[in-house]
């Protein structure tokens, strides 16, 4: 089992070795998805890369990246990837709906 840690949603998933991220997180509620995302997206076949998230610590645990991610994401850092096209094979922490600036800082939980 892996660990899946969403920083800006400050919630962390179990995910057998061999998952797919974007079917996981929409499993458990996460949303990908900017609002245009929300009305454009493929359903997961990688053809609109509107699943983008960023990769702040594991992507050694996380399958190559595709064809179809190194077309999609050539405006996007590196660590970058299309979660429908990624297989996750050990713990990772990501960053969703990321700026193609880079990444997003995890919002600030408030403090009573």
């Amino acid at each position: 089992m892996a660990t899946v840690k969403f920083l800006n949603e400050d919630r962390e998933i179990s995910v057998a070795d061999g998952s797919n991220l974007r079917f996981k997180a929409l499993e458990n509620r996460i949303d990908l998805y900017t609002f245009s995302g929300k009305l454009t997206n493929c359903g997961g076949y990688g053809q609109c890369g509107t699943c983008v998230v960023d990769v702040v610590s594991g992507s050694e645990h996380l399958s190559p990246r595709t064809a179809v991610e190194e077309r999609k994401l050539k405006k996007w850092p590196g660590s970058c990837r299309l979660a429908c096209q990624v297989i996750v094979q050990g713990s990772v922490s990501v960053v969703t709906k990321p700026k193609r600036s880079g990444q997003v800082q995890p919002a600030a939980s408030a403090t009573p």
